[in-house]
């Protein structure tokens, strides 16, 4: 049997053994059907490598496939106090905004859970509004697709290039799709405010497709070029401000203000979740490093007022990474830091 008719038999045996839209499935057989008579010509290299890049993603996208949702305020309650310290007024709003979903799936309304407000987390720099997306996923567990949109300036990178162009291939959307392999992720739309100039007006008009409940019904992407349901999805958005959003965006999502946090905030998250955390990642044994009281003001804040917690982290990790070498180097394994020796253990 010629090579090419067998190529394109076991592209129509990939396609029987998934579940695709049958308006898709016709699409494509009929384009198989088209190549089966060209086999002996130049052009059907490159149409079926062309079809069987095509077809990978079709077969690979969740039309039918998603995970079932945990919708227990105490659960949510509990994961949230896990990873994050404080926040009791976005910790409260996160659990009004879980209720939402929760009635209206009682109601058997499966469709309109992704209806509650699509919540925004507007800070700065290090106030935990990435991390609070993925507790979010957890606590409902769902899966968690990032699509980082700083320094993006082409509407195409979300919504994928036609395959009348050459190497073209679907968008960040159907990406973290088909990375979730579910159709009801939750979607991280992270720093939606720092794409380009030159791109911001055609992504926000992106944005406000996917953010709107009777749009994303039916996204299409360019690659695809068939509508995907994206209603199910959970979107959640990040910002450091809210100036450079469109107000056609704005007025599909509500923003949240996350605080910055206060010195004994900092500290406390430090004790009981940074420590134990980089001495586990680091091996080394909890209770080996003990700290005067009077030493977490300057690790605290080393280099003087920072609303994150990404310089405390840093900090943390710098004294973890010179005590693990110290006890290497058989100096000890035990490490008292107080006042007098503190500056020996910051990083510089």
């Amino acid at each position: 049997m010629d090579t090419g008719v067998q190529e394109l038999q076991a592209l129509t045996q990939k396609l029987q053994g998934v579940q695709i839209p049958q308006d898709l499935a016709a699409r494509i057989n009929n384009r198989i059907a088209q190549l089966a008579k060209l086999t002996t010509s130049p052009s059907f290299l490159p149409e079926i490598d062309s079809l069987q890049r095509y077809i990978d993603w079709i077969v690979n996208i969740p039309w039918t496939q998603k995970t079932t949702d945990i919708l227990d305020l105490k659960r949510t309650q509990e994961v949230m106090d896990m990873h994050h310290f404080g926040l009791a007024e976005i910790k409260d709003h996160i659990l009004e905004y879980v209720s939402i979903m929760k009635l209206k799936a009682d109601k058997g309304e499966i469709g309109d859970i992704a209806r509650a407000p699509i919540l925004c987390f507007v800070g700065l720099v290090g106030t935990g509004k990435t991390t609070i997306a993925y507790s979010i996923a957890e606590a409902m567990g769902r899966k968690i697709e990032r699509i980082p949109f700083g320094g993006m300036g082409d509407p195409l990178d979300l919504r994928g290039q036609s395959r009348m162009h050459p190497e073209s291939e679907p968008g960040k959307i159907i990406k973290a799709l088909r990375n979730a392999g579910s159709r009801n992720p939750v979607i991280l739309l992270d720093e939606i405010d720092r794409v380009t100039d030159q791109g911001r007006a055609s992504i926000m008009g992106v944005l406000v497709e996917l953010l709107d409940p009777e749009q994303n019904k039916a996204f299409t992407d360019h690659y695809i070029d068939f509508p995907v349901n994206l209603s199910e999805c959970l979107f959640i958005a990040t910002a450091n401000n809210t100036t450079n959003i469109a107000t056609a965006v704005m007025d599909r999502i509500e923003p949240i203000v996350m605080p910055s946090y206060t010195d004994q905030e900092k500290i406390t998250i430090a004790q009981k979740y940074m420590l134990p955390k980089t001495l586990k990642e680091s091996g080394i044994p909890e209770g080996t490093i003990t700290f005067d009281e009077d030493v977490w003001v300057n690790i605290a804040r080393p280099l003087g007022y920072d609303a994150g917690i990404r310089t405390l982290e840093r900090t943390l990790k710098g004294v973890v990474r010179k005590v693990a070498r110290a006890m290497v180097e058989g100096k000890g394994n035990q490490f008292h830091i107080t006042s007098q020796n503190v500056k020996e253990f910051l990083p510089q």
